[in-house]
């Protein structure tokens, strides 16, 4: 009987650490934008993803294109302040492109950067802006429908004034692939 008790109660143990390591892989693959696995080595290849060039108040922005569902997911996870270092050509960052206008929400999970997120419509109009914590899993949502996401270092947006109602100037190829 006892021997009975004891596997039963090892078997409940290995149920409940099994439902939870489940629920913490579902969990660390939800939210749009940021999401995926904890480890370093889960991130973007930064050297090989397309770059372009953006505006906003006349200010350029060099900025790493997260196309694909992969990209979008490990967004600037476990990038440093050092890789977001400004180029000679403007400041970096993150265009985030999606198929078409839709509500999104993003988390700063892996992320271990404070970022400035700006949601932006398929007009380039920015509809909404937040500063992100890093590693913070609360999401931060567009509130209304947008396309893509800008994601820079935190405080540029104060620093340069930038904020809703803003236009993004988005090349036209980027705006085409987004369709």
């Amino acid at each position: 009987m006892a021997t009975r008790s004891m596997s039963a109660c090892i078997g409940t143990r290995w149920i409940a650490f099994g439902m939870a390591a489940i629920l913490a892989n579902l969990m660390a693959g939800c939210g749009t934008g940021h999401g995926g696995g904890a480890s370093a080595t889960y991130r973007n290849k930064l050297n090989e993803m397309k770059t372009v060039q953006i505006r906003v108040k006349d200010q350029p922005f060099d900025v790493w294109l997260a196309r694909t569902e992969d990209e979008r997911e490990r967004g600037l996870m476990q990038v440093t302040e050092k890789e977001m270092a400004a180029t000679l050509n403007g400041r970096r960052g993150m265009l985030f492109v999606f198929p078409g206008e839709q509500n999104l929400a993003f988390w700063m999970f892996n992320t271990i950067i404070p970022l400035d997120i700006a949601y932006i419509n398929a007009q380039g109009q920015i509809v909404k802006t937040y500063t992100m914590a890093p590693l913070e899993t609360r999401t931060y949502p567009s509130l209304e429908p947008a396309q893509f996401a800008l994601e820079v270092l935190a405080g540029t947006f104060e620093q340069l004034g930038i904020g809703v109602g803003d236009h993004v100037e988005i090349p036209d190829s980027v705006l085409k692939d987004a369709r």
